[in-house]
């Protein structure tokens, strides 16, 4: 149990050093789990990350468009915008969500079986690398 409680009390400690306060979402999480979320948060966030934040942030961007969840969204524009996204940058993210949304509900309501969408997306893609040789 005393474990338990230093991981918290360390967990708190990092989120208050990184953001000046405990986010009301950070305060909500379950004691037992904030540590873990932490964590999780930290290392899709970090220095070890292949996605630059900037990026990382228009991919949020545009999933919290879609769910949608006006918290996200708000979250992910300033954060997005912080790593020196242009409006346009963000419009498009915002934009290729709506798209993939919109041809996945086409693709998926009439009825397409996957196996025949992959034979024919794997020769459609092997056209496209011929094409360019």
């Amino acid at each position: 149990m005393a474990q338990e409680t230093d991981a918290y009390e360390r967990a708190k400690s990092e989120i208050e050093q990184t953001f000046g306060t405990v986010p009301s979402w950070f305060a909500s999480y379950p004691e037992h789990s904030l540590p873990q979320a932490w964590e999780l948060f930290k290392s899709l966030k970090g220095p070890k990350n292949s996605i630059s934040s900037k990026n990382t942030e228009l991919i949020q961007l545009a999933v919290a468009s879609q769910i949608p969840c006006v918290y996200c969204v708000y979250f992910h524009r300033l954060s997005a915008k912080q790593y020196g996204a242009t409006d346009q940058e963000i419009n498009e993210a915002i934009a290729l969500g709506a798209e993939t949304r919109h041809w996945s509900m086409v693709i998926q309501g009439s009825g397409i079986s996957f196996d025949d969408f992959k034979s024919e997306f794997d020769a459609i893609m092997k056209y496209m690398e011929d094409k360019q040789k």
